[in-house]
């Protein structure tokens, strides 16, 4: 079951999301600062993550990796179908792993992927966003993933949205990510 949360109530909820209150222990609180982080371009050149953002903000989608994950391979694929209406409605699309950045532009090439994927190895954002799993046994190869999600933080570094899915298998649909960034962009203009 996918959970949208939103900075404001009264916003349609998607078809194949639930509206419901947040779990103040996984990921950013709404209306909350985003935490600003180093990462590092599939080129391998470090940029501030809040220097990514579009004319709204950044659509950050956490995954768990791109070299060994099925379920984020698949979603990676399928946001390249974002990208063009995100940056239509103002927001940056950016996808975030700890996997190093030659695994990130092997990926992107290889699927023909437009959108920016950051690395974080140290995952010091996943870690700030509130979203390393802590399941993972320290030392393993999984030591670092974040829960999936995606988080919408405004130009002005406040988390206006986050959608995550109750286990690493789902992911919300495209279709999910286009509503919000509508709703938000929406909000923003009210």
């Amino acid at each position: 079951m996918f959970r949208r949360f939103l900075a404001a109530t009264g916003f349609a909820v998607a078809m194949s999301c639930v509206a419901v209150a947040q779990e103040a222990s996984i990921g950013p609180a709404i209306g909350s600062q985003a935490p600003d982080a180093e990462v590092a371009l599939a080129s391998g050149e470090v940029v501030e993550l809040s220097g990514l953002s579009g004319e709204a903000g950044t659509a950050i989608a956490f995954v768990r990796s791109l070299d060994w994950c099925p379920y984020c391979k698949q979603q990676a694929m399928d946001l390249e179908a974002a990208k063009a209406p995100l940056e239509e409605a103002g927001w940056t699309l950016v996808g975030l792993s700890y996997d190093a950045p030659d695994i990130l532009s092997g990926f992107a090439e290889e699927k023909a992927l437009t959108y920016t994927l950051v690395s974080d190895e140290g995952s010091d954002a996943i870690r700030a966003f509130g979203l390393l799993n802590e399941e993972m046994r320290e030392g393993s190869r999984y030591w670092g993933i974040p829960h999936p999600a995606i988080v919408f933080v405004r130009t002005d570094g406040t988390v206006a949205a986050v959608l995550r899915e109750d286990g690493y298998k789902e992911r919300p649909p495209v279709e999910v990510i286009l509503e919000t960034a509508r709703d938000l962009s929406g909000a923003s203009a009210e």
